[in-house]
């Protein structure tokens, strides 16, 4: 049995109390191959009836999620950045350097227009596509590339939002992954503030709605696993960039990829969540990234939040102990 706070450990099912021991599932999340459809979006919540959480545009590329919570189990994450992607011919010959298509469509409006226009509210002249607009001669344009991220649930070798639970709603299954179950969780919030990853929340919603008040996360389809299928968002991705198996299996695979993609002049291709000997004891859902983590919302250097426990009780211990002495000193000392 490995340190159940911190470190590796390679049969967490097992020490969970699960026999006979089966292979540890996961996930493996090459984002190279993301094309940002969100299949795996509405599969998530189509299978697992989760709730409707805002179609807002957010400003943020073409994301409308915007972050992992009670009611989005799974996040596609678009992050547009002004340099080439790898060797890669963005296709961009000939077109303007900045967003033309709305000065184009202000022109069009200002042509439109007949009259004083400051009666229409402004008294801004038309709008004119300069010819700077292009690139000098036509030149090709390749300083932009979008990153991609299908974001989930980590579970984690230790997870601390297990660890603090107080009711036994969050458990460790027999396939490695962690659950909520809804009809035990009290809705405390102890395990929010717990997780590294800000993944786990409390779901608000309308009087009625589903587990309103308790705490919600994926489940990696808990229920298709114990019928042998494949989690609902792996499924449905149109080019196996989320890929469900054997962790041990995966782990090999991800490996095999990066360094395809960095012999492919992909430098910075590298793995996140595979090692087991990081803050987490290594994910039960890693991803292949092609930048810095931060740039995906993820911490550098992810910890367990209850690693120090023993640390931190051994502290409290001595200080009430040597409180209790000091204590009995002050009484002997005035009885005498």
């Amino acid at each position: 049995m490995g340190n159940e706070l911190y470190g590796p450990q390679p049969h967490v099912a097992a020490d969970a109390g699960w026999r006979p021991e089966r292979p540890r599932m996961g996930f493996f999340t090459d984002t190279s191959v993301c094309i940002g459809c969100k299949a795996c979006e509405v599969a998530c919540k189509e299978w697992n009836d989760v709730p409707e959480d805002g179609l807002n545009l957010l400003g943020s590329s073409y994301d409308n999620t915007g972050a992992l919570g009670a009611s989005s189990w799974r996040h596609v994450a678009f992050i547009e950045q002004p340099r080439r992607h790898a060797a890669q011919e963005p296709g961009f010959e000939g077109l303007p350097v900045r967003a033309a298509v709305s000065d184009a469509a202000n022109q069009a409006a200002g042509e439109a227009l007949t009259g004083d226009r400051s009666k229409l509210g402004t008294d801004s002249g038309e709008v004119r596509l300069e010819p700077s607009a292009l690139t000098p001669g036509g030149a090709a344009r390749t300083e932009f590339r979008w990153l991609m991220e299908s974001d989930v649930c980590k579970h984690c070798t230790h997870a601390a939002c297990l660890d603090v639970c107080p009711t036994g709603s969050l458990f460790r299954t027999e396939f490695g992954t962690v659950v909520v179950q809804d009809d035990i969780c009290n809705g405390c919030g102890y395990c929010v503030p717990a997780c590294p990853f800000g993944v786990i929340e409390r779901r608000s919603g309308p009087e009625g709605a589903k587990n309103v008040g308790i705490a919600q996360k994926c489940t990696l389809c808990y229920d298709r696993l114990g019928a042998g299928q494949t989690p609902a968002c792996a499924q449905a991705c149109p080019t196996q960039s989320i890929q469900f198996g054997d962790l041990d299996e995966l782990r090999e695979r991800a490996q095999a990829r990066v360094e395809t993609l960095q012999a492919a002049g992909v430098t910075d291709a590298r793995l996140y969540g595979e090692n087991p000997d990081d803050g987490i004891g290594g994910a039960g859902a890693m991803f292949l990234l092609l930048d810095e983590p931060e740039v995906y919302g993820l911490p550098p250097d992810p910890v367990v939040t209850t690693r120090d426990l023993p640390h931190m009780w051994r502290r409290a211990g001595l200080a009430a102990a040597t409180l209790l002495a000091g204590a009995v000193a002050v009484f002997v000392g005035g009885a005498s």
